[in-house]
């Protein structure tokens, strides 16, 4: 099976998000550069559903293009939580990553929302996995941060986490790891890629 990330991009001080989700300059970095993160698709498809729900080219800097590239085209399964789905509209089923998603809620897919597109909602974040890499393969299961990326670390189920490190405080809002409430450990970092306004970092989960 797949190697299950646990990722997002966070401000220095760990949050994904501020209170009223808006995600401020974190993702900046992703659209101030000369070089498209997935040169295959067409302009269309690479569009990204950011949560004001406007789309804009993914270009980034030649300092990360190469640590991203590879990264997004390993995966083969995104897995969300409900909360994030509804405030893009699921990417409207298309996905900025891989050909598939599951979303980790007790409501199931709203009726006649893109029935084309391989969308998987699951009640339970160990079954979530169970699905994901399933449908993954051998590719990987790239986990959203957050309250659903929490719980899924909680429960013994992700292999590696990375982090894009933003410089910027936040002071409040939504955390990275969610409402976690003990101790992890991390081993030392293997990845550590200093891109523009942005570093990028990867820890495996110590078993």
């Amino acid at each position: 099976m797949g190697t299950v990330i646990m990722h997002n991009v966070a401000s220095v001080d760990g949050f994904i998000a501020d209170d009223e989700d808006g995600v401020g300059p974190l993702h900046d970095w992703y659209f101030s550069g000369d070089n498209p993160i997935i040169e295959r698709r067409d302009r269309q498809d690479e569009q990204d559903f950011d949560h004001s729900g406007s789309g804009s080219a993914f270009r980034i800097s030649s300092a990360s293009a190469d640590y991203v590239r590879s990264m997004w085209a390993t995966i083969g399964v995104i897995v969300m939580g409900r909360h994030l789905f509804d405030l893009v509209n699921g990417w409207e089923g298309k996905p900025p990553a891989g050909e598939h998603v599951v979303v980790v809620s007790h409501r199931p897919k709203p009726e006649g929302w893109h029935p084309e597109a391989s969308y998987h909602f699951v009640d339970d974040v160990t079954a979530a996995i169970g699905k994901a890499q399933e449908l993954a393969g051998d590719r990987t299961v790239a986990v959203n941060a957050g309250d659903v990326g929490g719980q899924i670390l909680a429960a013994g189920l992700v292999d590696e986490v990375a982090m894009d490190i933003v410089p910027v405080v936040f002071g409040s809002g939504r955390r990275y790891f969610g409402r976690i409430d003990r101790q992890y450990l991390l081993e030392d970092p293997h990845i550590v890629i200093q891109g523009e306004r942005v570093l990028h970092l990867g820890f495996k989960v110590r078993r």
